[in-house]
């Protein structure tokens, strides 16, 4: 649903969401529940700043905290990470891709500076000049990151 409507439904999220909260409740009651909520609230912490920020799109986030209903506190931060991290590869290959590594590059030393010296956040690629050829989209489907995460929790790789 990502890559083809540049989207998730909210109706898929909150599906995958309720089995998850399930299948908690299935294995300690409300207990189960309690400690999916933990993990949803530590996930949504962590994830609403990049959200703030532009860094992460509002559908991203969603996915995100629908997989925190299913995994353990240690489980999801392996999987944010992970996912942060098939990101970038995917973000260095987009921009070696459109050819505008080294300019992307400028603007994000560029961007950290300016929140170094400012002490503000602003959002980013406010500021990033799309106007070139150069530029197709400030954004990568964040799907398949979060979907190669998962895949390597469920395979106990951590």
């Amino acid at each position: 649903m990502d890559y083809k409507h540049d989207r998730i439904p909210n109706g898929i999220i909150m599906f995958g969401t309720a089995i998850g909260l399930l299948s908690h409740f299935g294995e300690n009651a409300w207990q189960g529940i309690l400690s999916a909520g933990v993990v949803i609230l530590i996930s949504f912490c962590i994830l609403y700043p990049l959200f703030r920020i532009g860094g992460i799109g509002a559908g991203d986030v969603k996915l995100l905290l629908m997989t925190s209903s299913y995994f353990s506190v240690d489980v999801q931060l392996h999987i944010m990470m992970f996912s942060f991290i098939f990101g970038a590869f995917l973000s260095i290959e987009k921009m070696i891709s459109e050819d505008n590594f080294k300019e992307r590059m400028q603007y994000l030393f560029s961007y950290m500076m300016d929140v170094l010296y400012t002490g503000q956040w602003k959002l980013y690629g406010e500021n990033l000049n799309t106007d070139s050829h150069k530029y197709k989209s400030n954004k990568i489907h964040f799907a398949l990151p979060v979907f190669l995460s998962v895949m390597l929790g469920l395979g106990g790789i951590f």
